[in-house]
């Protein structure tokens, strides 16, 4: 299906790779490692400027599902209904009219877990469930090559196994599955082989069986040490002056009929780090936005955050002021064209974009960030240029700068390889120590229940 011989492109390069039918092949690479060419190559997008041997399949029997095309489509969805979609349940694109109405009862969906969920917006759907929509969108197209970029990120841990096993079963009807991977935890265990990208070099590494495929993989994912000093903070708890920093009396949020959640009982108290979990479609991330005041139901409910009452003359930008938020849909949101380091200014002022002058003490702490998420050679780059990895650690940057009373995390290291997903949590264990940050993380993987949350809620 896929044979590639001394391929040379100044983006990357590959000396020889074979895909034959009925091989199941994993794509490991960091964060910036050049996976994104490695995309751009299997759809026909990345010519070499000097190749040997190159066959690929047809560009319309390959589909390429990754955090990019979602906000691609994203995007589009937005244009193509009324400016004022505050009420997305109400938007008329469904996710249903993603796929063709003849397959609106087949059982794949159901093995998907989408058969409730073809009825609502799109726009209502998480990162998850959107993800697994164009999957099966792909594969009532008729494709050869499912080309899958962390599909298991955002998903619940029965929702990665259904995946898994849904893609399992498409390999045995012809439908050829790569995936690309950050992490090896997220490797099925049904994957025979592994390659690997670094610096837009592609190596192939052997089987996943064999232990000195085992031993490289270590080699190749040992953290370098990390002497980088901790960036300053701004502000400390001691000047907080309330007894709780969030409290929820029976919470509930529908829309268009639907229940997200009802009578929820939420308080954090300052240095209560609490743990969120459930299945995807529980109502974490509307639980986050309730909190943030992104949800505008969040005036219909009772709830007090950082000492005011919703819908009693607060300003959104006053709480927010206190708050650093990671989210999927403030990375969507992020859309305008600047650079590394103005992202990370921004988070000083809660803005898109940054539209008055840093000072001093500003610039010096968003540079310490940089070099502490070491994407310092990248600050005068365009955010949009960057991985979405990368971009998801500057967003995480980003939040941290102020010191925040509230730390809101949303799966904050979704799209993150594996050593930055831990030099992440290591941020967060650092920030306990630090008694300045509380923190809500949302998250579905086993090994980010860290033990500094002292409250667990489960949706």
């Amino acid at each position: 299906m896929i044979s590639i011989v001394n391929f040379e492109h100044d983006k990357l390069v590959i000396k020889q790779w074979q895909l034959l039918e009925k091989e199941n092949w994993c794509v490991l690479g960091r964060n910036g490692s050049g996976k994104q060419y490695f995309n751009q190559l299997l759809i026909g997008e990345l010519l070499p400027t000097k190749v040997e041997q190159l066959t690929l399949p047809a560009k319309d029997k390959v589909a390429m599902i990754s955090f990019e095309a979602q906000q691609d489509i994203y995007e589009e969805t937005l244009e193509k209904i009324a400016p004022d979609y505050a009420d997305i349940n109400g938007a008329m694109i469904k996710a249903k009219n993603f796929l063709p109405e003849d397959k609106w009862h087949d059982p794949l969906i159901g093995e998907f877990g989408l058969s409730q969920r073809l009825d609502t917006s799109y726009l209502q759907l998480s990162t998850g469930e959107s993800r697994k929509l164009l999957i099966l969108q792909a594969i009532f197209k008729g494709i050869d090559l499912l080309v899958c970029d962390n599909p298991f990120d955002s998903l619940d841990i029965a929702s990665c196994q259904a995946l898994s096993d849904a893609l399992a079963g498409l390999s045995q009807t012809g439908i050829t599955v790569l995936l690309l991977l950050n992490n090896r935890q997220d490797i099925p265990t049904w994957f025979d082989n592994v390659a690997f990208i670094e610096r837009g070099q592609f190596s192939v590494i052997g089987k996943l069986t064999d232990a000195d495929t085992k031993n490289q993989l270590d080699v190749l994912l040992t953290p370098a040490p990390d002497d980088a000093p901790w960036p300053d903070t701004v502000q400390q708890l001691a000047d907080y002056q309330h007894t709780l920093l969030v409290e929820l009396i029976q919470g509930t949020v529908r829309y268009g009929g639907v229940s997200v959640f009802e009578n929820l009982d939420v308080s954090i108290k300052p240095l209560q780090h609490t743990l969120i979990t459930g299945a995807n479609g529980s109502g974490k991330s509307t639980l986050m936005q309730l909190i943030t005041g992104d949800c505008p139901q969040c005036y219909s409910n009772n709830i007090h955050v950082l000492g005011y009452k919703r819908g009693s003359g607060e300003s959104i930008w006053e709480l927010k002021a206190q708050m650093g938020i990671v989210s999927a849909e403030l990375h969507r949101q992020y859309r305008v064209s600047v650079d590394l380091l103005t992202v990370i200014l921004s988070g000083f002022y809660d803005s898109i974009g940054l539209y008055q002058k840093p000072s001093e003490k500003q610039l010096a702490i968003a540079e310490q960030w940089l070099e502490k998420i070491g994407l310092s050679a990248h600050k005068q780059q365009l955010f949009q240029q960057l991985s979405y990895g990368e971009q998801r650690l500057a967003l995480v940057a980003r939040a941290l700068v102020k010191s925040p009373y509230l730390l809101i995390l949303d799966e904050p290291t979704q799209g993150l390889d594996e050593l930055n997903r831990h030099r992440v949590l290591n941020f967060l264990e650092h920030l306990a120590t630090q008694k300045h940050s509380t923190m809500l993380l949302v998250s579905h993987r086993q090994d980010e229940l860290l033990s500094i949350f002292e409250q667990h809620i489960k949706l």
